[in-house]
């Protein structure tokens, strides 16, 4: 989108099989499972810029030897800079192991327990994060994975994940109930404290339960085999409000990957004899391990993925499911778009706007020119043609069978093409690093280059598809103007996704009211129409239902929204986001909600459209949000 925002964390956890001497005998190197994560992690890094991590976990290792390594960076290049430095480890062993093989004649390379004895990250449980941050500064100490550490083996844990929880202060309280003392009131942090804890009283469950049967070190080993992961999440998990996909790891070796009960955070698996494999999207399994679609399975909202230390796997339910509200934005902008599904379904969000497009441009297709922007809006965009083509082809349908035409007639309609052009492309070298907001903007309008002399000036509309429409500060600031310069008689900008009118808090930074572009037109519609007295009934209605306690109940800001119809509010973004300078007419189209389900089925999540909320937590969330713009707080509400 052209509005950039930062969106939901990623996930990739790879659990190895068999035995580590299978893979440095099979794969000839002891890095077959980090060359795979580093892969997943690459796949996948359009999912977090602010950092990345990487955990790994050793299985049945001889005390004291390190059994858990992590790495974390906050570097421009985080990925490529954590392998950088686990290669250094490998190629300092792989010097080692020439040493040892010149003094004694064996070569210790070819062995899985001098690897794992002598080298870091050698282990069957491989965890790796990458970072988009909502909260919190962009520092090393707020990266995944977060480690909770203990000398007891299955005490430890290792946790990363891509999620928001919308009761933070609630789930604060709650450790402190239990005699905890967090050092920080962030999601990550609670999250981990309570799971953490509930598997610190597993372990004395079962140390209570064994104790008298066996004794150390045998009973460490005893708990590691009797410890139930599900009993653990199903006594953590009650409190969580929000969306999630948690991936831990314990000291042990098993591990888990815990999905939200309404579905809102993605997580799917592979797994194979060799291999168990989670991450956030399909994509990156299927580049990964070159295996088919249909062999990667979706994690059952509120279930968990339990991997055994033995490398055993089930699938179980940790909380209630609810209705299922899978995030429809993963499908209009965030995941790759390589991925069959959602490049179908893109294609198809274009391909609905077609009705509303030939209105705006009087169905003139003669004098409109075609165009989109970002590039990730090409798919979008190709399903607009395809739309277009279709509607041409039934018009030739129906003008052949209306009557005779004339030969010239006929041969302009069985060859006329929508017009097709690249309008505007990002120029990457220039960045805005100027201070001053009078420079800045005019910097940006030089971040994009503009193509000329492919638009009839006066008599040509330019229609432009954009993804989405978060703020309309592009659209205000650059693109329009730079569309102007084109001479066009109408600019018509299309968004692919519908108005975003209220907060995310299930891990997209969408948080303020006042960003939103289809927040701030229907404030000036209440304005205009003298209905102004509807916010202070809302924002009344909100901070009494803050003050019981009772906000969770109903989004109250659905009122704010009530009076216009969607046309209006699209009406009034035109004129919002329309220099004055400008000479063209502007309009702006958005898709339906409508459509928007049509288009993806099975990912219905729209509360950013609609405000339906899929937990309770999300009207707290939103009520709270008007209260601070209300007041003039210029915080999360989360």
């Amino acid at each position: 989108m052209s509005d950039s925002i930062k969106h939901e964390c990623g996930i990739a956890l790879i659990r190895l099989r068999k035995p580590f001497q299978y893979y440095l005998d099979k794969y000839k190197t002891p890095t077959y499972g980090l060359s795979k994560l580093y892969l997943m992690m690459e796949k996948q890094v359009n999912r977090g810029q602010d950092g990345a991590g990487v955990a790994n976990i050793k299985i049945n290792v001889n005390p004291g030897n390190r059994y858990i390594s992590r790495y974390r960076s906050v570097e421009p290049q985080a990925v490529a800079d954590i392998f950088g430095k686990i290669n250094k480890k490998f190629r300092k062993a792989q010097k080692l192991a020439k040493d040892v093989k010149r003094e004694t004649g064996i070569d210790p390379s070819h062995d899985a327990a001098w690897w794992q004895e002598n080298v870091a990250f050698t282990g069957e449980v491989l965890l790796g994060h990458l970072r988009y941050g909502t909260h919190g500064q962009n520092e090393i100490e707020n990266c995944h994975p977060m480690l909770r550490q203990s000398n007891w083996r299955s005490r430890n844990l290792v946790m990363a994940g891509n999620f928001n929880m919308t009761n933070v202060d609630d789930l604060f309280d709650k450790l402190v109930s239990l005699g905890q003392h967090p050092k920080e009131k962030v999601d990550t942090v609670t999250v981990m404290e309570k799971i953490g804890h509930f598997l610190d009283e597993e372990n004395q469950r079962q140390f209570l339960k064994y104790r008298d049967q066996y004794e150390n070190p045998e009973l460490s080993d005893i708990l590691a085999e009797q410890i139930d992961l599900v009993r653990v999440l199903e006594r953590s998990c009650k409190d969580f409000d929000g969306g999630y996909a948690m991936v831990g790891l314990t000291g042990y070796g098993a591990s888990f990957v815990a999905r939200d009960p309404a579905g809102i955070r993605p997580a799917y698996y592979y797994m194979d004899e060799e291999v168990v494999v989670v991450a956030s999207e399909k994509q990156a399994i299927k580049t990964s391990f070159n295996c088919a679609y249909d062999q990667i399975q979706e994690i059952t909202p509120g279930s968990a993925l339990v991997i055994d230390m033995d490398g055993s796997v089930k699938e179980a339910p940790f909380i209630d499911r609810l209705e299922q509200k899978s995030c429809s934005f993963e499908r209009i902008y965030f995941s790759r778009g390589s991925d069959p599904d959602i490049y179908s379904e893109r294609k198809k969000l274009g391909r609905l706007l077609i009705p509303q497009i030939l209105e705006e441009v009087n169905n003139d297709l003669k004098n409109t020119v075609f165009s989109y922007i970002p590039n990730t809006a090409e798919t979008a965009f190709l399903g607009m043609i395809d739309g277009l083509e279709d509607h041409l082809a039934k018009e030739r349908k129906q003008a052949i069978m209306g009557g005779i035409l004339f030969e010239k007639e006929l041969e302009e309609m069985l060859t006329f093409r929508p017009r097709v052009e690249k309008l505007i492309s990002k120029d990457v070298k220039v960045r805005t690093f100027i201070t001053s907001d009078e420079q800045r903007d005019d910097m940006v309008s030089h971040v994009y280059d503009t193509t000329y002399e492919v638009i009839n000036k006066g008599v040509d509309s330019v229609v432009l598809i954009d993804d989405s429409i978060v703020r309309g500060t592009t659209l205000e600031k650059s693109i329009l103007s730079l569309l102007d310069k084109l001479s066009p008689k109408k600019i018509v900008i299309v968004s692919s996704a519908p108005q975003i009118r209220y907060p995310d808090c299930y891990g997209i930074d969408m948080s303020k009211m006042k960003e939103f572009v289809a927040f701030r037109a229907a404030l000036a519609l209440l304005k205009e129409r003298g209905l102004e007295s509807i916010l202070d009934e809302v924002n009344l209605k909100c901070l009494v239902a803050l003050e019981n306690g009772t906000a969770h109940t109903e989004n109250f800001v659905k009122a704010i929204y009530a009076p216009f119809t969607d046309q209006e509010i699209s009406n009034k973004i035109a004129d919002i986001v329309r220099p004055k300078h400008i000479k063209a007419e502007v309009a702006v189209i958005y898709q339906t909600v409508d459509n928007l389900n049509v288009a993806c089925p099975n990912h219905l999540g729209d509360w950013y459209f609609t405000g339906n909320f899929p937990t309770s937590g999300g009207n707290q969330v939103v009520n709270k949000a008007f209260v601070n713009f209300m007041k003039g707080i210029e915080v999360r509400a989360y």
